[in-house]
């Protein structure tokens, strides 16, 4: 038998410091782990407040977009009376029709000289006489544009001898595309304009060539319009002219700026009138000739009378709009400048100037 070994009062023996120890590692681990979740709950804790703040700025934004685009925003357009045209337009440069260079059949001298550089002459007219017995007259009526020789020159044949223009009829040449060939013919009525001499003349399509001109994978064909400028001063080859086909015309009419009007989903038109309580209604229109910048109103409003139409908006934005419209049933719509009690305060886009091409309105008429 193993002898007993005896121990003093407060010795710590092995055996006891081994059991100490494994008593401090647990303990002590427990710890370590109770602060390790902790910390992942204060992290899980902070992650959720960021994002929770994110989400809600970002709502707080979203609701700020809603808003205002649920807001429309209205401009105001005056009904005018004047006058509207839906027309076709072409352009060209202004050509010689009739010009002759006269020449000395034979060598020969100048025997008499019957006008000037710059003198007007009718058909038929002498011009000049050569020594071989050759009497030039006018081909044409026309102006003497050159004159090369003088009295009692010696001339070679082949020799210019002077130059007839005729600047009173002209042509200009236009392309009609194979779109509208349908509503241009030979004979159309038309007017030339040439905007540089400040000169418009009412003439007609002439000859159509329908030999087939192809240009930016569009088909042309070349048309001639033939221009009496008789009277008219300080018209000249090359220069630009304007051809206008009127395809419809209306007089003294009221008419209105055509980002004014709507279109409903059965396409009829109509436009925005403010009532009384400051909200829009609705109301039709009958609509007639349209240039593109202006429209004629038929029936629907009246002279004078004011309208609105919503301002544009982006896609996202009008389709967001209609789509809180249709959840909400209601209608959010921003004061018009100058007030709803004065809504003519303020000038339309545009409508108090001559408009579109084709379109004059009556002066004083207002905006």
């Amino acid at each position: 038998m193993k002898k007993a070994l005896k121990r003093t009062p407060g010795e710590v023996t092995p055996e006891i410091a081994e059991s100490a120890t494994a008593e401090y590692s647990a303990a002590e681990l427990a710890r370590t782990r109770l602060r390790r979740k902790r910390r992942k709950r204060i992290r899980k804790a902070v992650i959720w407040v960021l994002v929770l703040g994110v989400l809600g700025f970002g709502g707080y934004l979203w609701v700020q977009k809603t808003r205002a685009e649920y807001r429309t925003v209205y401009d105001p357009y005056t009904a005018q009376v004047g006058s509207i045209s839906n027309a076709l337009s072409y352009t060209g440069a202004l050509q010689l029709k009739d010009s002759r260079t006269y020449t000395a059949p034979a060598g020969a001298k100048v025997r008499e000289i019957y006008v000037q550089r710059g003198d007007t002459v009718k058909e038929g007219d002498k011009l000049l006489r050569l020594s071989d017995g050759t009497t030039f007259t006018a081909d044409f009526d026309g102006t003497v544009q050159s004159l090369e020789v003088a009295k009692g020159d010696e001339v070679a044949a082949g020799a210019n001898l002077l130059k007839l223009v005729d600047f009173d009829h002209m042509r200009v040449n236009i392309r009609i595309s194979a779109a509208n060939i349908g509503e241009v013919q030979e004979g159309t009525d038309c007017r030339v304009t040439v905007s540089l001499a400040g000169v418009t003349v009412r003439s007609k399509i002439g000859e159509i060539d329908f030999s087939t001109y192809s240009g930016n994978n569009t088909v042309y064909y070349t048309a001639a319009v033939d221009v009496d400028l008789t009277g008219e001063s300080g018209v000249y080859p090359g220069m630009q002219a304007t051809v206008t086909v009127t395809k419809e015309e209306a007089a003294d009419v009221v008419i209105l700026r055509a980002e004014a009007i709507g279109t409903a989903p059965d396409n009829t038109a109509f436009v925005f009138k403010q009532q009384e309580d400051g909200t829009m209604a609705v109301s039709p229109v009958t609509l007639g000739v349209s240039n593109g910048s202006y429209v004629e109103i038929r029936e629907g409003v009246a002279e004078g009378e004011t309208i609105y139409a919503a301002a544009k908006q982006d896609e996202s934005d009008a389709g967001w709009a209609a789509f809180m419209q249709s959840t909400f049933g209601s209608q959010q719509v921003n004061q018009p400048a100058g007030g709803w009690n004065n809504p003519g305060s303020r000038n339309s886009n545009g409508s108090g100037g001559s408009g579109g091409q084709g379109t004059r309105t009556r002066p004083g008429s207002g905006n």
